[in-house]
């Protein structure tokens, strides 16, 4: 899904009062220039969720915001261990203690889309996770590393890393 706007095109619509004066007090809230902007950013939310629903094998890039409390129990051993077991989905983490015992962590994430839903679900099972939420998109990550154990065809067949390749020319 592409954000490049190469060429645009009309929108008219009909809201209810209420709803349309909320629009613009959010449009207004978020310093947006115009209404078009936010309506377009909520359109690409409903889309990337719409895939991850329709196409589970869909692959989507994204981050899971816990909030938890982890002075009870084993929960960071839990999590640690629910991150293990998606290895090939959890990038990274970030982690930061909050008032009150509790925890904010940032998890950056890639994969098919169920296999997305299903890390929220195991993490969301353990007891202190309090707030648990997914956000994709379908624009990916570069690949970090090579897929397959096999080496790219210009790494393969020169010998040579690319690298060693931009060094020597």
């Amino acid at each position: 899904m592409s954000t490049e706007p190469t060429s645009l095109a009309r929108l008219s619509m009909s809201l209810p009062a209420e709803l349309f004066r909320q629009l613009d007090v959010m449009v207004e809230e978020r310093g947006l220039p115009s209404r078009s902007q936010l309506i377009a950013e909520l359109i690409r939310h409903a889309l990337v969720e719409h895939e991850a629903l329709t196409r589970p094998e869909a692959m989507l890039a994204g981050t899971i915001t816990l909030v938890y409390r982890g002075d009870r129990g084993r929960v960071r051993q839990q999590l640690a261990q629910t991150q293990a077991d998606y290895l090939k989905e959890v990038i990274s983490s970030q982690h930061v203690f909050l008032e009150d015992d509790q925890s904010l962590e940032v998890l950056l994430v890639q994969g098919p889309a169920m296999r997305l839903k299903e890390l929220c679900d195991a993490l969301r099972s353990i007891r202190s996770v309090h707030q648990i939420q997914l956000v994709t998109t379908t624009a990916l990550l570069p690949p970090l590393h090579e897929q397959d154990g096999r080496a790219s065809n210009d790494t393969a067949a020169s010998g040579k890393s690319p690298a060693s390749k931009r060094a020597a020319a």
